[in-house]
């Protein structure tokens, strides 16, 4: 008879309740290391299910389990608390409402990835932590020269040669050039280890053809393209475009009651964030770009605000990679040119040799002008083509109006 176990699992322990035959019985705790899963694991048979939360250690109890039951499923904790809520909480009864709705069909499950894409979005998010603890770093140094009254460098970067240099010459209290000195050495720190996550992250998807068709797409680069098949792993889990847009969050919120029209609002912000983030990034990068992308950007900034229009093209982008990904197929305005350059970076990224002499490789054509203004052409008569398009759309009448960013993208 097949069983199933509920697991509330925490730091040091898990609490087990067994689901069998209609009734539940508790399994005591079992502490949460490897020898202790092991030994919890060899008491169970082939037919049995084990229900967990998603939490920090839950993939680390899907390996271990694994191979001793039919399957290890992790649930939506967000959405069980939605589907059970109850105003006694206790270990015991968390585990057996995970198992009670998996024994009802009403489990809210998480893909599980496999072991490469797991290990691909823990390189991801790693990288994402170094990028913001220099993001902050770099904030203090700003902070420290604002309370000082020193004006703005008058050279791009304050932290390259040129910056640096004029930093050294400023005026400052001696706590806080020593201050200013040690936030250098720690993101010349953080340079370093982000140098070998880039590496990382370029020799693990330097063959993977997701990553080069999404690299086609204007604006998307390979840490972009990177972070989104991590996050989106398994393309056919999202049946639509819709599917993969609510997943990243950048879907509106629906309200509506009664005989009422549906009110659009702002995006749900709920799913991955790290991929929705990604996703704005590439559209602000897009937006400068010639094309079609760049036409829709202006058009909704025009109405909307370059923030919202910011937004409707990262939805854009999310409803293009679903197709490209579904489809095997590359972006219809690529510009070959440019695409090259992209994954000659990503090769030099991942540490093969640079190609000196007449062993010009495809990347060469971007550094002809000729042929870099050829594609550049192409992708602006795109981008009137475009203007032409929508300028013979009607407005909506009052009484079909909607509201938000995903909603103007879809006029």
């Amino acid at each position: 008879m097949q069983r199933v176990i509920g697991m509330d699992i925490h730091r040091t322990f898990a609490e087990v309740v067994f689901w069998e035959a209609g009734r539940l019985r508790s399994g005591g705790r079992v502490d949460m290391t490897r020898s202790g899963l092991e030994g919890f694991g060899r008491s169970l048979s082939k037919e049995d299910e084990v229900v967990v939360e998603a939490t920090g250690n839950a993939m680390a109890v899907v390996r271990v389990l694994s191979p001793y039951v039919a399957r290890v499923i992790v649930a939506n904790p967000l959405q069980v608390k939605a589907i059970a809520h109850a105003h006694v909480k206790t270990d015991k009864i968390d585990a057996g409402v995970l198992a009670s709705l998996r024994a009802a069909g009403f489990l809210p499950e998480v893909w599980v990835p496999d072991a490469d894409t797991e290990c691909l979005r823990r390189l991801v998010a790693r990288r994402n932590q170094v990028v913001r603890h220099r993001t902050r770093i770099k904030n203090e140094v700003h902070a420290i020269l604002q309370a000082h009254l020193i004006p703005p460098c008058p050279h791009a970067d304050l932290f390259g040669r040129l910056g640096r240099s004029w930093l050294g010459r400023q005026v400052l209290p001696v706590d806080e050039r020593a201050a200013i000195e040690r936030h250098l050495r720690e993101l010349d720190r953080l340079g370093e280890d982000l140098e070998l996550l880039d590496r990382e992250i370029a020799e693990r998807v330097i063959e993977d053809p997701s990553v080069k068709r999404l690299l086609t797409i204007t604006g998307v680069n390979i840490i972009v393209a990177a972070g989104l098949v991590a996050a989106i792993g398994d393309i056919r889990r999202f049946s639509s475009p819709q599917k993969l847009v609510s997943y990243v969050g950048l879907n509106p919120r629906v309200r509506q009651s009664g005989l009422g029209l549906a009110q659009h609002g702002r995006i749900s912000k709920r799913g991955r964030s790290h991929a929705r983030a990604m996703l704005v990034e590439a559209a602000w990068a897009a937006s400068k770009a010639p094309g079609p992308l760049r036409s829709f950007f202006l058009r909704i900034r025009a109405r909307r605000g370059h923030q919202v229009a910011a937004v409707a093209v990262a939805r854009k982008l999310a409803v293009l990679c679903w197709h490209l990904l579904t489809k095997d197929a590359e972006y219809q305005w690529v510009r070959p040119a440019l695409v090259a350059n992209k994954i000659r970076a990503m090769q030099l990224q991942a540490g093969q040799p640079a190609r000196k002499g007449n062993k010009r490789g495809a990347a060469y054509a971007y550094n002809i002008k000729e042929l870099r203004d050829r594609e550049i052409d192409v992708a602006r008569h795109a981008e009137h083509a475009y203007e032409q398009f929508v300028s013979r759309w009607q407005p909506r009448g009052p009484g079909k109006r909607r509201t938000g960013a995903a909603n103007e993208e879809r006029r």
